[in-house]
Protein backbone atom coordinates (compact mmCIF):
# COMPACT_ATOMS: atom_id res chain seq x y z
CA UNK A 1 0.00 0.00 0.00
CA UNK A 2 1.21 3.28 -0.95
CA UNK A 3 2.64 5.79 2.27
CA UNK A 4 0.09 7.11 4.34
CA UNK A 5 0.91 10.54 2.94
CA UNK A 6 0.52 9.60 -0.45
CA UNK A 7 -3.10 8.63 0.02
CA UNK A 8 -3.75 11.49 2.22
CA UNK A 9 -2.75 13.68 -0.88
CA UNK A 10 -5.86 11.64 -3.10
CA UNK A 11 -8.72 14.04 -2.08
CA UNK A 12 -8.44 17.77 -0.65
CA UNK A 13 -8.57 18.25 3.29
CA UNK A 14 -11.98 19.54 4.57
CA UNK A 15 -11.11 23.80 4.86
CA UNK A 16 -8.25 23.30 1.85
CA UNK A 17 -11.15 23.69 -0.75
CA UNK A 18 -12.30 26.81 -2.19
CA UNK A 19 -15.73 27.37 -0.89
CA UNK A 20 -17.01 30.35 -0.01
CA UNK A 21 -19.34 31.94 3.01
CA UNK A 22 -21.78 33.60 0.82
CA UNK A 23 -24.07 33.63 3.68
CA UNK A 24 -25.72 37.35 4.23
CA UNK A 25 -24.50 39.85 6.61
CA UNK A 26 -27.99 39.42 9.00
CA UNK A 27 -26.74 35.11 8.50
CA UNK A 28 -22.96 36.19 9.37
CA UNK A 29 -24.77 37.95 12.79
CA UNK A 30 -26.95 35.12 13.43
CA UNK A 31 -23.98 32.64 13.35
CA UNK A 32 -21.81 34.74 16.04
CA UNK A 33 -25.03 35.21 18.13
CA UNK A 34 -25.72 31.71 18.25
CA UNK A 35 -29.22 31.91 16.72
CA UNK A 36 -30.58 31.30 13.75
CA UNK A 37 -30.96 33.79 10.57
CA UNK A 38 -34.54 35.64 11.47
CA UNK A 39 -37.84 34.86 9.36
CA UNK A 40 -40.22 32.17 8.16
CA UNK A 41 -38.91 29.85 5.24
CA UNK A 42 -40.96 29.73 2.15
CA UNK A 43 -40.74 25.64 0.54
CA UNK A 44 -39.11 27.10 -2.08
CA UNK A 45 -36.05 28.30 0.36
CA UNK A 46 -36.27 25.05 1.95
CA UNK A 47 -35.70 23.05 -0.96
CA UNK A 48 -33.00 25.46 -1.58
CA UNK A 49 -31.44 24.89 1.17
CA UNK A 50 -31.96 20.90 1.19
CA UNK A 51 -30.29 20.97 -2.45
CA UNK A 52 -27.27 23.21 -0.60
CA UNK A 53 -26.98 20.65 1.57
CA UNK A 54 -26.79 17.63 -0.46
CA UNK A 55 -23.95 19.25 -3.07
CA UNK A 56 -21.89 20.18 0.34
CA UNK A 57 -21.95 16.53 1.64
CA UNK A 58 -21.66 15.06 -1.87
CA UNK A 59 -18.01 16.38 -1.45
CA UNK A 60 -17.33 16.06 2.32
CA UNK A 61 -19.82 12.98 3.07
CA UNK A 62 -20.73 12.14 7.57
CA UNK A 63 -17.95 10.64 9.38
CA UNK A 64 -20.46 9.07 12.02
CA UNK A 65 -19.02 8.91 15.47
CA UNK A 66 -21.35 6.00 16.96
CA UNK A 67 -23.32 3.67 15.33
CA UNK A 68 -24.87 0.70 17.37
CA UNK A 69 -25.62 -1.48 14.71
CA UNK A 70 -23.22 -4.60 15.85
CA UNK A 71 -24.86 -5.52 18.69
CA UNK A 72 -28.33 -4.77 17.10
CA UNK A 73 -27.49 -7.10 14.13
CA UNK A 74 -27.40 -10.09 17.04
CA UNK A 75 -31.01 -10.55 17.38
CA UNK A 76 -32.11 -10.69 13.76
CA UNK A 77 -31.90 -14.07 12.15
CA UNK A 78 -31.22 -12.66 9.11
CA UNK A 79 -30.68 -9.20 7.42
CA UNK A 80 -29.77 -7.85 3.69
CA UNK A 81 -28.03 -4.53 4.60
CA UNK A 82 -27.44 -3.75 1.15
CA UNK A 83 -30.71 -3.75 -0.57
CA UNK A 84 -32.06 -2.15 3.10
CA UNK A 85 -33.09 -3.34 6.60
CA UNK A 86 -36.11 -2.15 8.30
CA UNK A 87 -35.87 -3.77 11.43
CA UNK A 88 -32.59 -1.33 12.20
CA UNK A 89 -32.10 2.10 11.78
CA UNK A 90 -28.92 1.80 9.02
CA UNK A 91 -28.42 -0.11 5.64
CA UNK A 92 -26.66 0.79 2.93
CA UNK A 93 -29.52 2.55 0.64
CA UNK A 94 -30.23 4.86 3.91
CA UNK A 95 -26.58 5.50 4.51
CA UNK A 96 -26.15 6.39 0.36
CA UNK A 97 -29.39 8.70 0.88
CA UNK A 98 -27.93 10.46 3.87
CA UNK A 99 -24.46 11.04 3.07
CA UNK A 100 -22.27 8.96 5.53
CA UNK A 101 -18.68 8.27 4.64
CA UNK A 102 -17.65 6.45 7.23
CA UNK A 103 -18.84 5.01 10.56
CA UNK A 104 -17.69 3.98 13.86
CA UNK A 105 -19.07 0.89 14.96
CA UNK A 106 -19.76 0.55 18.35
CA UNK A 107 -18.61 -2.56 20.13
CA UNK A 108 -19.68 -1.43 23.71
CA UNK A 109 -21.82 -4.05 25.51
CA UNK A 110 -25.30 -4.10 26.97
CA UNK A 111 -25.22 -3.00 30.55
CA UNK A 112 -25.66 -5.81 33.16
CA UNK A 113 -23.35 -8.28 31.07
CA UNK A 114 -21.22 -10.10 33.72
CA UNK A 115 -17.97 -8.69 33.84
CA UNK A 116 -16.17 -11.85 33.24
CA UNK A 117 -17.64 -11.94 29.77
CA UNK A 118 -16.32 -8.38 28.85
CA UNK A 119 -13.47 -9.91 26.44
CA UNK A 120 -15.25 -13.00 24.82
CA UNK A 121 -18.38 -10.87 24.21
CA UNK A 122 -16.04 -8.43 22.33
CA UNK A 123 -14.02 -10.84 20.47
CA UNK A 124 -17.60 -12.11 19.21
CA UNK A 125 -18.21 -8.32 18.49
CA UNK A 126 -15.20 -7.92 16.40
CA UNK A 127 -15.96 -11.28 14.55
CA UNK A 128 -19.54 -10.29 13.91
CA UNK A 129 -18.33 -6.94 12.50
CA UNK A 130 -15.53 -8.34 10.41
CA UNK A 131 -18.54 -11.02 8.79
CA UNK A 132 -21.11 -8.18 8.06
CA UNK A 133 -18.68 -6.19 6.24
CA UNK A 134 -17.80 -9.78 4.28
CA UNK A 135 -21.07 -10.27 3.46
CA UNK A 136 -21.95 -6.41 1.98
CA UNK A 137 -18.34 -5.48 -0.30
CA UNK A 138 -20.57 -3.14 -2.51
CA UNK A 139 -21.20 -1.17 0.01
CA UNK A 140 -19.04 -1.80 3.41
CA UNK A 141 -15.08 -1.54 4.04
CA UNK A 142 -13.14 -2.36 6.67
CA UNK A 143 -10.99 0.56 7.96
CA UNK A 144 -7.73 0.54 9.91
CA UNK A 145 -5.96 4.25 9.12
CA UNK A 146 -7.04 7.44 7.89
CA UNK A 147 -5.85 6.39 4.18
CA UNK A 148 -7.83 3.55 4.19
CA UNK A 149 -11.08 5.51 5.16
CA UNK A 150 -10.11 7.57 2.45
CA UNK A 151 -9.43 4.48 -0.03
CA UNK A 152 -12.58 3.44 0.81
CA UNK A 153 -14.79 6.77 0.08
CA UNK A 154 -12.61 6.74 -3.91
CA UNK A 155 -13.79 3.22 -4.35
CA UNK A 156 -17.28 4.30 -3.36
CA UNK A 157 -17.76 2.67 -0.32
CA UNK A 158 -18.90 3.33 3.47
CA UNK A 159 -15.58 3.04 5.48
CA UNK A 160 -16.39 1.08 8.73
CA UNK A 161 -14.05 1.69 11.86
CA UNK A 162 -13.78 -0.79 14.58
CA UNK A 163 -14.95 1.02 18.06
CA UNK A 164 -15.26 2.29 20.75
CA UNK A 165 -15.16 -0.80 22.52
CA UNK A 166 -15.91 -0.94 26.65
CA UNK A 167 -12.90 -0.41 29.23
CA UNK A 168 -13.92 -3.84 30.50
CA UNK A 169 -13.05 -5.75 27.18
CA UNK A 170 -9.23 -4.85 28.46
CA UNK A 171 -9.63 -6.80 31.48
CA UNK A 172 -7.32 -4.72 32.73
CA UNK A 173 -4.57 -6.59 30.51
CA UNK A 174 -2.26 -4.24 28.07
CA UNK A 175 -2.10 -7.66 26.44
CA UNK A 176 -5.45 -7.85 25.82
CA UNK A 177 -5.45 -4.44 24.41
CA UNK A 178 -2.73 -4.98 21.63
CA UNK A 179 -4.72 -8.03 20.43
CA UNK A 180 -7.64 -6.10 20.41
CA UNK A 181 -5.85 -3.27 18.32
CA UNK A 182 -4.62 -6.11 16.39
CA UNK A 183 -8.08 -7.27 15.20
CA UNK A 184 -8.75 -3.50 14.59
CA UNK A 185 -9.87 -2.11 17.49
CA UNK A 186 -9.20 1.43 17.05
CA UNK A 187 -11.17 3.10 20.04
CA UNK A 188 -11.76 2.09 23.46
CA UNK A 189 -13.84 4.34 26.06
CA UNK A 190 -12.04 4.97 29.55
CA UNK A 191 -15.46 4.27 31.52
CA UNK A 192 -16.41 1.02 33.58
CA UNK A 193 -13.05 0.16 34.85
CA UNK A 194 -11.22 0.66 38.73
CA UNK A 195 -8.30 2.39 36.68
CA UNK A 196 -10.59 5.10 35.26
CA UNK A 197 -13.42 6.14 38.29
CA UNK A 198 -14.58 9.16 39.33
CA UNK A 199 -11.32 9.98 40.87
CA UNK A 200 -9.40 9.64 37.56
CA UNK A 201 -6.81 7.43 36.26
CA UNK A 202 -4.71 5.96 37.85
CA UNK A 203 -0.78 4.83 37.23
CA UNK A 204 -2.22 1.75 35.06
CA UNK A 205 -4.80 3.94 33.66
CA UNK A 206 -2.49 6.32 32.69
CA UNK A 207 0.01 3.53 31.13
CA UNK A 208 -2.94 2.57 29.20
CA UNK A 209 -3.56 5.70 27.83
CA UNK A 210 0.27 6.13 26.46
CA UNK A 211 -0.32 2.28 25.59
CA UNK A 212 -3.01 3.08 23.54
CA UNK A 213 -1.11 6.31 22.01
CA UNK A 214 1.87 3.84 21.06
CA UNK A 215 -0.77 1.59 19.02
CA UNK A 216 -2.92 4.31 17.04
CA UNK A 217 -6.11 3.27 19.63
CA UNK A 218 -8.26 6.75 20.39
CA UNK A 219 -9.77 7.30 23.74
CA UNK A 220 -13.13 8.10 23.84
CA UNK A 221 -14.19 10.16 27.24
CA UNK A 222 -17.53 10.18 26.49
CA UNK A 223 -19.36 9.46 30.05
CA UNK A 224 -16.29 9.79 31.85
CA UNK A 225 -15.78 11.47 35.00
CA UNK A 226 -14.60 15.67 34.32
CA UNK A 227 -11.43 14.38 36.88
CA UNK A 228 -11.01 11.47 34.31
CA UNK A 229 -11.21 14.07 30.79
CA UNK A 230 -8.92 16.64 31.92
CA UNK A 231 -6.35 14.38 32.83
CA UNK A 232 -6.77 12.17 29.41
CA UNK A 233 -6.68 15.03 27.62
CA UNK A 234 -3.45 16.42 29.34
CA UNK A 235 -1.67 13.37 29.09
CA UNK A 236 -3.04 11.81 25.77
CA UNK A 237 0.12 12.69 22.38
CA UNK A 238 -3.16 12.22 20.08
CA UNK A 239 -6.27 14.39 20.16
CA UNK A 240 -9.29 12.76 22.07
CA UNK A 241 -12.71 11.82 21.36
CA UNK A 242 -15.97 12.56 23.00
CA UNK A 243 -17.74 10.29 20.65
CA UNK A 244 -21.26 10.85 22.46
CA UNK A 245 -21.70 14.74 24.29
CA UNK A 246 -23.43 17.28 23.68
CA UNK A 247 -23.51 20.55 25.88
CA UNK A 248 -24.77 20.27 29.04
CA UNK A 249 -25.48 24.05 29.42
CA UNK A 250 -28.34 23.38 27.08
CA UNK A 251 -29.20 19.78 28.35
CA UNK A 252 -27.94 18.43 31.36
CA UNK A 253 -27.44 15.01 30.40
CA UNK A 254 -24.39 13.39 32.70
CA UNK A 255 -22.26 12.69 29.20
CA UNK A 256 -22.62 16.07 27.76
CA UNK A 257 -20.01 18.22 28.89
CA UNK A 258 -19.63 21.48 30.88
CA UNK A 259 -18.33 24.83 29.31
CA UNK A 260 -15.32 24.63 30.65
CA UNK A 261 -14.49 21.25 29.56
CA UNK A 262 -15.61 21.80 25.80
CA UNK A 263 -13.12 24.49 26.27
CA UNK A 264 -10.25 22.81 27.52
CA UNK A 265 -11.09 20.09 24.63
CA UNK A 266 -11.12 22.46 21.95
CA UNK A 267 -7.90 23.76 22.98
CA UNK A 268 -6.77 20.52 22.65
CA UNK A 269 -7.60 19.62 19.53
CA UNK A 270 -9.97 17.14 20.65
CA UNK A 271 -13.53 16.25 19.10
CA UNK A 272 -16.76 16.69 20.56
CA UNK A 273 -19.22 14.33 19.06
CA UNK A 274 -22.40 15.69 18.73
CA UNK A 275 -24.89 12.50 19.24
CA UNK A 276 -28.17 12.99 17.27
CA UNK A 277 -30.85 11.40 20.43
CA UNK A 278 -33.33 13.39 22.10
CA UNK A 279 -32.26 12.38 25.38
CA UNK A 280 -29.20 14.37 24.97
CA UNK A 281 -30.08 17.22 22.62
CA UNK A 282 -33.78 17.92 21.88
CA UNK A 283 -36.73 16.46 20.06
CA UNK A 284 -35.97 18.41 16.88
CA UNK A 285 -33.44 19.36 14.28
CA UNK A 286 -33.59 22.33 15.56
CA UNK A 287 -32.53 21.36 18.91
CA UNK A 288 -29.17 19.36 17.70
CA UNK A 289 -28.38 22.69 15.47
CA UNK A 290 -28.41 24.52 18.98
CA UNK A 291 -25.79 22.14 20.36
CA UNK A 292 -23.73 22.05 17.39
CA UNK A 293 -23.50 26.35 17.44
CA UNK A 294 -23.13 25.96 21.64
CA UNK A 295 -20.15 23.31 20.65
CA UNK A 296 -18.05 25.16 18.06
CA UNK A 297 -18.51 28.80 19.76
CA UNK A 298 -16.50 26.98 22.72
CA UNK A 299 -14.67 24.58 21.40
CA UNK A 300 -13.95 25.79 17.93
CA UNK A 301 -14.95 24.41 14.48
CA UNK A 302 -11.61 21.99 14.71
CA UNK A 303 -13.26 20.45 17.67
CA UNK A 304 -16.88 19.62 16.58
CA UNK A 305 -18.93 16.51 14.79
CA UNK A 306 -21.60 14.63 14.40
CA UNK A 307 -22.90 10.84 16.31
CA UNK A 308 -25.80 9.70 14.88
CA UNK A 309 -25.84 7.09 17.69
CA UNK A 310 -28.25 4.82 15.56
CA UNK A 311 -29.06 1.33 16.25
CA UNK A 312 -28.73 2.07 20.05
CA UNK A 313 -31.95 1.70 21.59
CA UNK A 314 -32.28 5.16 21.91
CA UNK A 315 -35.20 7.77 20.57
CA UNK A 316 -34.17 10.13 17.94
CA UNK A 317 -35.27 13.87 17.09
CA UNK A 318 -38.17 14.02 14.80
CA UNK A 319 -36.43 13.84 11.46
CA UNK A 320 -33.34 12.24 12.18
CA UNK A 321 -34.95 8.70 12.93
CA UNK A 322 -32.26 6.83 10.79
CA UNK A 323 -29.11 7.74 8.38
CA UNK A 324 -31.19 8.99 5.83
CA UNK A 325 -31.52 11.93 8.01
CA UNK A 326 -28.75 14.22 7.61
CA UNK A 327 -29.37 16.49 4.73
CA UNK A 328 -32.06 18.05 6.71
CA UNK A 329 -29.52 18.53 9.46
CA UNK A 330 -26.77 20.36 7.61
CA UNK A 331 -29.69 22.32 6.12
CA UNK A 332 -30.32 23.98 8.88
CA UNK A 333 -26.56 24.80 9.66
CA UNK A 334 -26.10 26.24 6.15
CA UNK A 335 -29.56 28.57 7.24
CA UNK A 336 -27.96 29.62 10.20
CA UNK A 337 -25.01 30.97 8.49
CA UNK A 338 -22.65 28.14 8.73
CA UNK A 339 -19.60 28.40 5.96
CA UNK A 340 -19.15 25.69 3.84
CA UNK A 341 -15.87 25.29 5.34
CA UNK A 342 -17.09 24.90 8.73
CA UNK A 343 -19.64 22.24 7.99
CA UNK A 344 -17.17 20.27 5.34
CA UNK A 345 -14.80 20.17 8.88
CA UNK A 346 -18.36 19.08 10.87
CA UNK A 347 -18.84 16.27 8.51
CA UNK A 348 -15.51 14.83 7.25
CA UNK A 349 -12.79 16.79 7.78
CA UNK A 350 -12.65 16.18 11.37
CA UNK A 351 -12.47 12.73 12.02
CA UNK A 352 -10.30 12.51 9.60
CA UNK A 353 -7.58 14.49 11.44
CA UNK A 354 -8.23 12.95 14.36
CA UNK A 355 -7.43 10.00 12.73
CA UNK A 356 -4.56 10.91 10.82
CA UNK A 357 -2.84 12.21 14.05
CA UNK A 358 -3.46 8.70 15.64
CA UNK A 359 -1.56 7.01 12.88
CA UNK A 360 1.00 9.73 12.70
CA UNK A 361 1.70 9.49 16.41
CA UNK A 362 1.94 5.98 16.52
CA UNK A 363 4.38 5.72 13.84
CA UNK A 364 6.60 7.94 15.75
CA UNK A 365 6.13 6.27 18.93
CA UNK A 366 6.55 2.88 18.42
CA UNK A 367 10.18 4.41 17.14
CA UNK A 368 10.94 5.05 20.73
CA UNK A 369 8.90 2.87 22.76
CA UNK A 370 8.97 -0.51 23.46
CA UNK A 371 5.35 -2.76 23.98
CA UNK A 372 4.72 -1.68 27.78
CA UNK A 373 4.68 -4.75 30.22
CA UNK A 374 3.16 -2.85 32.87
CA UNK A 375 0.38 -5.07 35.33
CA UNK A 376 -2.61 -3.72 37.55
CA UNK A 377 -1.44 -5.08 40.34
CA UNK A 378 2.48 -3.50 40.44
CA UNK A 379 1.11 0.23 39.50
CA UNK A 380 -2.07 0.11 41.36
CA UNK A 381 -2.00 -2.55 44.05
Amino acid sequence: MADLQDELHSLPEAGDHEAHDEAPDEARHARREGSRAPGPQTPAEADDDLDRARAVLAAHPVADGYSGLPWALRHLSWYDLQLGETAVDTDVPRLREGHVGALLWSLHLPEGLAADRAVGATLEQLDLVRSVIAAHPEGLRLALSAGQVIDARNCGRVAVVLGPATAAALDDSLGILRALHFLGLRVLTLTGASWASGAGLTRFGEEVVREMNRLGVLADLSGASDTTVRRAVALSKTPVLCTRSAARALRPHPDNLPDDLLAELGAAKGLCLVPLTAEQTGPSVRDVADHLDHVRALAGPDSVGLSGTFDSGTAHPQGLADASGYPHLIAELLRRGWPETDVALLTWGNIQRVLRSADFAARAAQERREPSTARIAHLDG
